[in-house]
């Protein structure tokens, strides 16, 4: 999956997030926000002037969020974006306002949607999350030109292929050859069993 199919995900399959910001104080405040549109930049949700998640975002665009999609715990999809955001145009918000009908029923007057403002999540990083796979399966991506990354586990020269990272590994994400052992990320749980089993210190956390 690239960015822009996560975000469809997102939008289409999920379409309900929860939101963290922060407050004048930096204390993280959390809120549930649809995701209303997507594109190859980012993504777009909207909120009223008059509400404090709106002065958050004015005053600090930095936000955090996470949808999930699954009837239980072993069949879910969890999709986590973290990022700059930024406030759009009129034009933006009225392409929202088509693509998501049910807010003409909230907000049904032309005067009553005058307190509306589009925000766009245009930089930022993110993750993919996928439990009902076995082994199970993570994405990171990066949009907007982010350069950041995640922090990983990996192997180092150092190892002698003792086999004690294996042996704790929940996903059996890892695998021997050339006389060490390596970790495929795309399934890793990130636990740190391994780092913690290794007796000679093989392991790593460093970023992707």
């Amino acid at each position: 999956m690239d960015a822009l199919q996560i975000f469809r995900f997102l939008r289409d399959d999920i379409h309900t997030v929860v939101m963290a910001t922060a407050d004048g104080e930096g204390n993280p405040v959390t809120c549930a926000v649809d995701i209303m549109d997507a594109d190859e930049g980012g993504l777009y949700f909207l909120t009223a002037r008059g509400k404090s998640l709106y002065s958050r975002l004015k005053s600090r665009p930095q936000l955090s969020l996470t949808g999930i999609k699954g009837s239980s715990t072993l069949t879910s999809v969890a999709i986590t974006v973290s990022g700059l955001c930024r406030e759009a145009g009129e034009e933006e918000l009225r392409t929202l306002l088509d693509k998501n009908r049910y807010m003409y029923e909230i907000y049904p007057t032309e005067a009553s949607r005058a307190a509306l403002a589009a925000f766009r999540i245009y930089r930022g990083r993110g993750e993919v999350f996928d439990l009902s796979k076995l082994p199970i399966e993570r994405i990171n991506f990066t949009f907007g030109g982010d350069a950041s990354a995640e922090p990983a586990y990996f192997i180092t020269e150092s190892c002698t292929a003792c086999g004690k990272c294996a042996e704790v590994c929940p996903q059996g994400c890892i695998s021997f050859e050339g006389g060490r052992a390596s970790i495929a990320q795309r399934h890793c749980l990130r636990c740190g069993n391994c780092m913690a089993a290794c007796p000679c210190g093989a392991v790593v956390l460093k970023s992707i």
